[in-house]
């Protein structure tokens, strides 16, 4: 392609004027993940954007997307600001399972599973964490065994991010009980209408329904199902958590506008805040304010250096890890902030809505906490991986899954 970035940014803002939903004030519709309207609306708004020749602008082309680098995709973030974006499709499909597929996919899984996304006709998603498992990712105990030529899936997952909306999840099971418990993993794409696979919402404390548990009993899977090669798990998932990292954070080049996405995660506008509270005069209330503001400028510019630290190879892959755990810090100083500001507005603001979403959003304060790998798991990746830290001491280390005791008492 010899489009210059310049050339290419002033043709999508005028297909932009001519196909995408201008926004009221620049704002983007909350994104209410729990329901299916949602996702039908960022289907549609997807395909949009494919058949405009703007979708999945640094994926391949020959996978759908447009084969070009991140300026292309930056350019294109800036000019389409002021639209309506298919923002729920990028974690986890794009930016994290698709992204993984890239890597560690076969070709067939390459050329259908990630255009059939890119065209808004798939949703990915992830099924990963178990009820017993924490933040153990290598101890999964969802098993699948070979009988004959398939495989039988059998075991539970939880906290699925939106699963009733995708059409496949990337899915770690054990196939391997003798071997340490990273070496017996497999990566598998499990079609998620399969039968012997149940799927039931979650009813969280602030009333969402997004996440999901499954349960799969006697699911049959083939080897075309199989990501990367059997016994090869941990390598795919690690893949995984390093794209689904560097997306919390919002550093992944396969998001579709991911600047208009800062305008989506719950960032309250601080500043406004402190005028509609009639605090424009108080000091306190302009430091507050003035704090997190700030930490948001060193989050945005230590997110790029750390993509470009990464994309050059200065820095190891595992420094995705840091502007996950920065993340996680600036949202919770900003909706610290916001409930200090707001006040018991944000408890029983009946009258006015705006304080009480804060009020709301602090029931799930912690969710970027967790998300993506707790931030201890974060602070653990980057003593050991970046800076070179001795690793801590682990008891199943180099022993046989089936050996290894938990809940007091072996397999």
């Amino acid at each position: 392609m010899t489009e210059t970035v310049e050339e290419f940014a002033e043709r999508a803002r005028d297909w932009l004027a001519d196909n995408m939903p201008p926004l009221t004030g620049n704002t983007q519709p909350a994104l209410d993940r729990a329901e299916d309207s949602t996702w039908r609306r960022a289907r549609e708004l997807q395909r949009r954007l494919y058949d405009g020749g703007f979708a999945g602008i640094c994926f391949p082309r020959e996978y759908g997307g447009l084969g070009l680098d991140y300026a292309y995709q930056a350019a294109f973030n800036k000019v389409a600001e002021p639209y309506e974006m298919p923002l729920a499709l990028n974690i986890p499909s794009l930016t994290i399972c698709s992204a993984t597929l890239l890597d560690a996919g076969s070709e067939e899984q390459k050329r259908t599973r990630i255009a059939a996304a890119l065209r808004g006709d798939e949703v990915l998603c992830q099924l990963l964490s178990e009820p017993g498992g924490g933040s153990d990712l290598a101890g999964v105990t969802t098993r699948a065994d070979r009988s004959g030529d398939k495989w039988i899936l059998n075991g539970a997952k939880t906290w699925s991010s939106s699963a009733f909306a995708a059409d496949f999840g990337l899915c770690l099971v054990r196939t391997n009980w003798d071997v340490p418990k990273h070496e017996g993993l497999t990566m598998f794409l499990v079609p998620l209408r399969s039968p012997g696979l149940t799927l039931r919402r979650i009813r969280q404390v602030n009333g969402s329904a997004e996440f999901c548990e499954e349960f799969f009993d006697d699911v049959e899977l083939s080897d075309e199902h199989v990501v990367g090669e059997v016994g090869g798990g941990w390598a795919v998932a690690s893949r995984q958590l390093f794209h689904e990292r560097r997306a919390v954070a919002k550093g992944s080049e396969y998001a579709n506008c991911g600047a208009s996405e800062e305008r989506r995660d719950g960032a309250f506008d601080l500043v406004a805040l402190v005028h509609a509270t009639g605090q424009s005069d108080d000091r306190w209330a302009r430091r507050l304010a003035g704090r997190a503001l700030a930490h948001r400028i060193v989050e945005k510019a230590l997110g790029e250096s750390v993509f470009h630290g990464v994309s050059t190879g200065v820095m190891p892959p595992a420094s995705g890890s840091i502007t996950r755990l920065y993340y996680a810090l600036c949202e919770n100083l900003n909706l610290d902030a916001a409930v200090a500001l707001a006040g018991p507005g944000a408890v029983v603001g009946a009258a006015n809505q705006d304080l009480l979403a804060i009020g709301q959003k602090y029931l799930s304060r912690q969710t970027v906490c967790i998300g993506g790998g707790t931030t201890e798991i974060a602070r653990n990746i980057i003593a050991e991986r970046v800076l070179d830290f001795p690793r801590e001491y682990a008891a199943d280390r180099g022993v046989p899954f089936k050996d290894v005791q938990r809940g007091g008492t072996r397999r």
